[in-house]
């Protein structure tokens, strides 16, 4: 979650560290914090509430000139989000300052420890951070430096975390650690940064080092040092941003989330370039199984959480049609809980956008003690899960800096549907050709998001006609299903509604006592082509809106039997019914942010809410 950034070189590291963290804040906004070096001493300011708060702090208060910093930006979980419990916490002298994303698991033991040893090293906050920081500087003590001494604590610490501090003694440096964590380095010309995520540094430099596992890392103005826990030397990965800073920034747009709703024709353009060889066969990213091995795959299991799992939803219809294998969809953070089934022959497709989804990192982890293959769709080339991962599909969406994720999702369907397309091709249960006319279904469908966002402006007045409104319901069947619950999802979100998807033919069974006089009811109707379907879900319309409901239907173009029993029509474009949660959930999105955009809400950060979820 937090967002954290460190700079080392010759730019005014307030400014390099501010910038850094605006770009961050998706990550949390509870709080906000800076710590720079200057003259042998720690200056630092640091306010609750979003990063202007702390903007305005330090236009109230400057802070002196300094080229080396870190800086914070905050979700809380350790401690109410107040000054107090804010990043950077210092260590009892003031020699260092620590900022920290994640969670020290036995930071109440270690926090006893302390207060046992001396009555002058009491903690002032509720965070486990204060812990970190007050170890740190007790080693800083018998006379190491910040490298070593980081090395020592980590030795010490148990759970998830990214230390980020600095030494008053020593400006030439930062020193960082991570477990199951994500950070990064950015490298320049005379400078170095670290950051949660590139968007931290990617003003400056697109050259980044991927750091793994356990590892300190030293940046100073010269380069890169880093080691293991124990202090053996390690390597980084090195590789190029493939993103600019016009990518992270609005372009124009009220909210990064309405810009990335409109990059979603690219985006899905992007993550199904080089998909297909010379002879026309289906490649992957970075497939690392074998054909065989997965040949020898007799059931999968997908496991993502939120938005990413409803994306496994829809892959469960596409992988079973198309290649006959059982299917299995796991909330990630359930799943190492209820002892599963896996073992050699066990496919596990992890989803997440960030890769560093501590739920679905420890899922994956329990799956590989197993003996099963593991295989990433992911977002962030150079994170956890990818790296833990036998093979990845990368979706190659760009950076998402609304919470709430739009052209994320999508291009996680998109490699979910590869993914069903090339286990198809080697297990041999479709034919070539008949792979080959998805594949140009799929290439057809960036134009077709495209018609859906020509018609933005009728799904705003309806939004904005909903103002007011108590509750929404979602309802759909099939791939429609999770199209539904999404859209509920999306909803909950960013305009803190009651909304609840649910599949059409379970209405009957409990939930259409929900329903009441004018309560809007968001209808997914299936193509036409599975007619079972379609009729089916004509039954469940037209049960709520006979009790009342104001019915809202998504049917595709030319659907006239669906148009009498719709109060409000949302026509989308003709694709088969497998593919159509690509167009259908583009409405839902753009009426929850008009939605929640009339009724005052920030959309990019909604409240209680973070970007990556990097605590169980």
């Amino acid at each position: 979650m937090c967002g954290i950034v460190g700079y080392v070189g010759p730019r005014q590291a307030q400014d390099v560290v501010l910038d850094g963290l605006r770009r961050l804040e998706y990550r949390g906004y509870d709080s906000a914090g800076i710590a720079l070096v200057v003259d042998d001493a720690i200056v630092f300011a640091k306010k609750a509430g979003k990063l202007a708060n702390l903007e305005k702090a330090i236009a109230d208060a400057p802070l002196p000139p300094a080229t080396t910093g870190i800086g914070h930006t905050r979700w809380a979980t350790h401690g109410a989000p107040n000054d107090v419990n804010a990043h950077p916490h210092l260590g009892f002298g003031r020699r260092v300052a620590l900022v920290h994303n994640g969670i020290i698991e036995n930071f109440a033991e270690l926090r006893a420890r302390i207060e046992a040893d001396s009555d002058e090293l009491g903690l002032v906050s509720e965070t486990d951070t204060e812990v970190a920081a007050q170890l740190l500087e007790l080693q800083l003590a018998s006379d190491i430096d910040l490298t070593e001494a980081m090395r020592r604590v980590c030795t010490q610490l148990e759970g998830a975390f990214t230390l980020v501090a600095v030494d008053a003694h020593d400006p030439s440096r930062v020193v960082a650690a991570r477990r199951s964590s994500p950070l990064v380095v950015g490298l320049g010309d005379g400078e170095t940064f670290l950051g949660s995520d590139v968007a931290a540094f990617i003003e400056h430099t697109r050259e980044a080092l991927e750091l793994g596992q356990d590892q300190v890392v030293t940046i100073t103005r010269s380069g890169v040092e880093i080691t293991d826990f124990h202090g053996n030397p390690q390597e980084g990965r090195r590789y190029h941003v493939d993103w600019d800073l016009s990518a992270a920034e609005k372009e124009g747009h009220d909210w990064f989330m309405r810009k990335e709703i409109f990059e979603q024709p690219r985006a899905v353009a992007d993550s199904l370039l080089g998909r297909r060889t010379a002879e026309g066969l289906l490649q992957l990213d970075e497939m690392r199984l074998s054909d065989q091995e997965l040949r020898d795959i007799d059931k999968i299991i997908i496991i993502a959480c939120g938005t990413s799992f409803y994306a496994g939803m829809v892959a469960k219809y596409a992988i079973e049609h198309w290649t006959r294998v059982p299917v299995e969809v796991e909330l990630s953070s359930e799943f190492r809980y209820r002892d599963p089934i896996v073992d050699y022959s066990t496919l596990v497709v992890a989803i997440s956008q960030s890769g560093e989804t501590a739920d679905t990192l420890q899922a994956i982890r329990h799956a590989r003690t197993q003996r099963s293959k593991v295989l990433a769709i992911c977002n962030t080339n150079g994170s956890t899960i990818p790296r833990e991962s036998d093979a990845v599909i990368y979706t190659h969406a760009g950076p998402e800096i609304g919470v709430a994720s739009t052209k994320g999702f999508l291009t996680q369907l998109v490699a979910c549907y590869l993914l069903a397309l090339y286990l198809a091709q080697v297990k041999g249960t479709r034919f070539g050709d008949e792979i080959t006319e998805v594949v140009m279904q799929l290439e057809a469908i960036p134009a077709h998001i495209e018609s859906v966002l020509d018609s933005a402006e009728s799904v705003y007045e309806l939004a904005r006609s909903l103002v007011g409104t108590p509750s929404v319901l979602y309802v759909g069947r099939h791939a429609g299903y999770p199209v539904a619950l999404e859209g509920a999802l999306k909803l909950k979100e960013l305009a803190y509604l009651h909304a609840e998807g649910f599949a059409a033919g379970e209405l009957k069974h409990g939930p259409i006592a929900l329903v009441e006089d004018g309560m809007p009811v968001l209808c997914v109707v299936p193509p036409r082509g599975r007619d079972q379907l379609h009729d089916k879900m004509l039954s469940g319309i037209q049960e709520v809106r006979a009790r009342g409901a104001r019915t809202i239907c998504l049917a595709e173009e030319g659907d006239d039997r669906v148009a009498p029993y719709a109060d409000v029509l949302i026509t989308l474009p003709r694709v088969p019914v497998l593919l159509q949660p690509l167009v259908a959930v583009v409405p839902l999105q753009l009426f929850a942010c008009e939605l929640a955009s009339a009724m005052g809400h920030d959309v990019d950060q909604p409240r209680n809410l973070a970007k990556s979820v990097t605590v169980e």
